[in-house]
């Protein structure tokens, strides 16, 4: 047993200096758990920010100029005020999302009653901000022509009044979300990457004979894959939470980060036999690289990081619920965001634990069946 357990430590330290010379896996790493965290917190393109918008105003009245006043940070940028042949250039060219054009004689015609008309021009190549952008733009005009003409401004106190109290995340943040929920995303894709490269480095630089002649086992090779390539993961992802998300977005953590990376290892146990089982079949980097991107995106997509899960078919629930992502979204968000601790969240340890032992089974019998061909 001993001489299993040194022989499974050097294999991995092997694994850990072939990674080492290996810069484009280690720009990957920096990449994944710095720069991909923190736009992933930042940048909000569900959300309408600072989204840059120019008024024509041809009319110049006391009414246009409420309308024009009415639009600020944060959702909009200051308006431009601009001239009628100066709209199509600056939507050709992207300076403006949305350009408004106020006509002549647009407030005399409000209070005389007649059809007044305001024109929205959308760059609708920017989507999201531009089916956002139309609604607010038009709600926002509209109650400034209608405070307008009655002369004052309406604030009907309802019969009821609904106090709302957002629980785990109070200010509404949405970075403190899109921080977290990527770091869980990059931990299941670099375990999977990590492992299955290193694989097919080996067959490529031939170096999986030279194991094939020394006294170890496929099992020993594989655990020395799971856990020197899970052991960069953890300890790169440990970095990011301290310095990205804590230090550099000031994210609280609600939950216990030693039992959430407790959480990650077990991940690492299954996504990382994935990441062999799929290296076993691919024949080159370039057919893994496929195979990793039709794996990776329903993993991501389906296991309740991007979606909620109860708004997917019951179908796709039940059989996302044999992807280990599914059950460390779940476990993760509990820690992270709820603070939940071991007795809310052992069902799902104990998931990853089971289908992590099955995707391990499965790839070391895969692996063994790939050795004993080229032997």
């Amino acid at each position: 047993m001993r001489q299993k357990i040194e022989n499974i430590y050097r294999l991995g330290v092997k694994e850990l200096w072939s990674l080492w010379r290996d810069p484009i896996m280690l720009a990957l790493i920096v990449f994944a758990f710095t720069f991909s965290v923190y736009t992933a917190a930042t940048a909000m393109p569900e959300t309408l920010h600072g989204a840059p918008l120019a008024i024509v105003d041809e009319d110049q009245s006391q009414l246009s100029s409420r309308i024009v006043s009415a639009f600020y940070p944060p959702s909009f940028s200051t308006p431009i005020m601009i001239s009628n042949d100066q709209v199509d250039p600056g939507l050709d060219a992207g300076i403006y999302t949305f350009v408004m054009v106020i006509p002549p004689r647009f407030q005399q015609d409000v209070l005389a009653g007649r059809s007044a008309q305001l024109q929205l021009n959308t760059d609708a190549t920017r989507m999201t901000q531009a089916f956002l952008g139309s609604g607010y733009i038009q709600q926002i005009a509209m109650g400034e022509i209608n405070e307008f003409v009655n002369r004052y401004r309406q604030n009907i106190v309802p019969p009821v009044n609904l106090e709302v109290r957002a629980r785990f995340n109070p200010t509404l943040d949405k970075s403190w979300f899109g921080a977290l929920s990527q770091i869980i995303n990059q931990i299941a894709m670099l375990s999977i990457i990590l492992t299955g490269a290193a694989l097919i480095r080996e067959r490529e630089h031939g170096t999986v004979e030279h194991l094939l002649v020394m006294p170890v086992t496929p099992a020993e090779i594989m655990l020395a894959k799971v856990w020197s390539m899970g052991l960069v993961v953890l300890a790169a992802a440990t970095v990011s939470v301290k310095l990205v998300v804590q230090t550099l977005l000031h994210v609280p953590v609600a939950g216990s980060l030693p039992l959430f990376f407790t959480g990650a290892a077990l991940l690492l146990f299954a996504t990382n036999s994935m990441g062999i089982f799929m290296a076993t079949i691919a024949r080159s980097m370039p057919q893994f690289g496929m195979l990793v991107v039709l794996v990776l995106m329903p993993l991501q997509m389906l296991s309740g990081g991007a979606t909620p899960r109860e708004s997917m078919p019951k179908l796709v629930q039940d059989v996302m619920l044999a992807a280990p992502t599914t059950h460390f979204v779940e476990l993760g968000q509990a820690i992270l965001f709820r603070g939940a601790g071991i007795g809310i969240v052992w069902k799902s340890f104990v998931w990853l634990l089971a289908i992590g032992a099955v995707f391990f089974f499965f790839s070391l019998r895969r692996f063994r069946k790939t050795i004993a061909q080229m032997a």
